[in-house]
């Protein structure tokens, strides 16, 4: 193993939202600068193998920082998932230095359609972050509007996510998010929108307005939502070349 494509970092804390699903926090020595949607390799080293055991997962926290916060979900039968859980603060994980992805923010477009489920959300929440940071430091002149529409099965799979953006929403005059829950019942208290993200999409993008030849629209998460949600977009409108996605491959039960 060539050590000097890797870092180590630490894990700092975990925040679990249900059994399958929790937000990891770890810390690098140094600040690591990155494009926000662009993923990182992390993992840990085995015993009986000369490199670590590897998988990519969307970094949520903003470029710069030496804390790196990823929503994760565990896979039962998965090879490293497992082990993350088993973890205590203080852990090493390993991280190819190299972060990488090509789903970033759309330069040629003015507004920015997003849509996830469930841990699909971390690439915006990096953008968004970023966009705040920049606007609050003077490094950016202007905002670009960004819709960000989230759904998981019950709203507690959404994550602290739900809090943060709700509160942005309601400071920002540039941002909005739509949370939602395809399982109700399972939900007494919930008392926002309800269903999928594909069944909420055609009416939130109609509601703000953003015209389909100035934007951009990204979809992150299951597969299957990824394929209606752009079915809807091209009979919006949507260019090909307006339409973005990231496909997490997990089969959840009940998905969101």
């Amino acid at each position: 193993m060539d050590s000097s494509q890797y870092s180590q970092l630490t894990l700092v804390d975990r925040v679990d939202f249900s059994n399958e699903l929790a937000v990891f926090r770890l810390r690098a020595d140094t600040p690591v600068e990155f494009t926000p949607g662009q993923y990182a390799t992390i993992g840990l080293m085995e015993e009986d193998r000369d490199r670590p055991l590897l998988r990519p997962y969307s970094v949520a926290s903003a470029p710069g920082s030496t804390e790196l916060e990823f929503f994760i979900e565990r896979v039962d039968e998965g090879a490293l998932t497992p082990r993350l859980w088993d973890l205590e603060p203080g852990a090493n994980v390993w991280m190819r230095d190299k972060i990488v992805g090509r789903f970033t923010l759309d330069p040629d477009r003015t507004h920015h359609l997003m849509a996830a489920t469930v841990t699909g959300v971390g690439p915006y929440i990096s953008i968004i972050r970023d966009q705040l940071r920049k606007l609050r430091a003077g490094a950016l002149d202007s905002p670009t509007p960004m819709l960000v529409l989230h759904g998981a099965s019950r709203s507690w799979e959404l994550g602290t996510y739900l809090e943060e953006l709700r509160a942005l929403a309601e400071e920002l005059r540039w941002f909005e998010y739509v949370p939602t829950v395809s399982r109700p019942w399972e939900d007494p208290e919930w008392t926002g929108e309800c269903g999928r993200v594909e069944d909420v999409l055609r009416k939130h993008l109609d509601a703000a307005a953003f015209p389909p030849s100035d934007t951009a629209a990204y979809t992150c998460g299951h597969p299957k939502m990824i394929d209606k949600a752009q079915g809807i977009l091209e009979r919006a409108g949507f260019e090909d070349d307006a339409i973005h996605e990231e496909k997490y491959f997990v089969e959840r039960n009940g998905d969101g």
